[in-house]
């Protein structure tokens, strides 16, 4: 279980707070107006920032303090984040290991995660000679290798097109299916939102709601959300 206790966010004239918990397993949307925090509050549960104060807790255990590569996270930015000069094999491995030492048993994990992702045969490519879709699936497949329960997503998938993007999101709830995963995932897509979390926090006006039901919030959203969507 997630749990953003007492959490407050401030940068400059900037300031969000957040208390809530998310269940483990459980998948949710985070949507709002423009320049909300919805990137930041993920930025926070990840390590990237540090709050004013609050606490993050993961199992209940205090992972404020903690370092952004021992926490029990996996990210996916808006960029891929791929190594152009390495190989497709190589950007999945970095999953594992930094320094690429891998044994014979990862690199059957990397060889099993791009087979997953559909990418069977691509390992020796470099990221240049990807689509973009492709250049997604490795991502994921960097995601799948590392094995850690809580997913967060800041909307990798806003610059594909509409069928690509609905595969790639489909792609990731048959991945959460098989692995249990926590997902929280920015989108200013409400579509998206229906097609893959059952459950959606809204950050608006300084304040990250606890979650709600997507269908309700988004069918007869308040105010501020209303405003955002049109």
């Amino acid at each position: 279980m997630l749990k953003l206790e007492s959490l407050t966010i401030a940068q400059g004239d900037f300031a969000l707070s957040a208390d809530f918990e998310v269940t483990a397993g459980q998948r949710m949307a985070v949507i709002g107006p423009s320049g909300a925090g919805k990137s930041t509050l993920l930025s926070v549960i990840a390590g990237f920032f540090a709050p004013v104060g609050g606490r993050v807790l993961w199992q209940g255990q205090d992972m404020t303090g903690t370092a952004p590569g021992k926490r029990p996270i996996a990210m996916l930015f808006q960029d891929a984040n791929l190594f152009p000069h390495l190989s497709v094999t190589q950007n999945v491995g970095l999953g594992l290991r930094p320094d690429l030492r891998l044994s014979a048993e990862q690199k059957q994990a990397v060889t099993d995660a791009l087979d997953r992702v559909g990418l069977d045969g691509f390992g020796a490519r470099k990221p240049a000679a990807l689509s973009g879709g492709q250049q997604s699936r490795v991502a994921l497949a960097r995601i799948l290798v590392m094995n850690r329960p809580l997913l967060l997503l800041d909307e990798p998938f806003a610059a594909l097109g509409p069928a690509l993007k609905a595969e790639m999101l489909d792609l990731v709830a048959a991945l959460l299916d098989e692995t249990g995963a926590t997902l929280m995932m920015v989108s200013h897509d409400p579509e998206d939102a229906r097609r893959i979390a059952p459950h959606t926090v809204l950050v608006a006006d300084g304040v990250a709601h606890a979650p709600q039901p997507t269908g309700p919030l988004l069918d007869n959203p308040p105010p501020s959300l209303r405003a955002y969507l049109g």
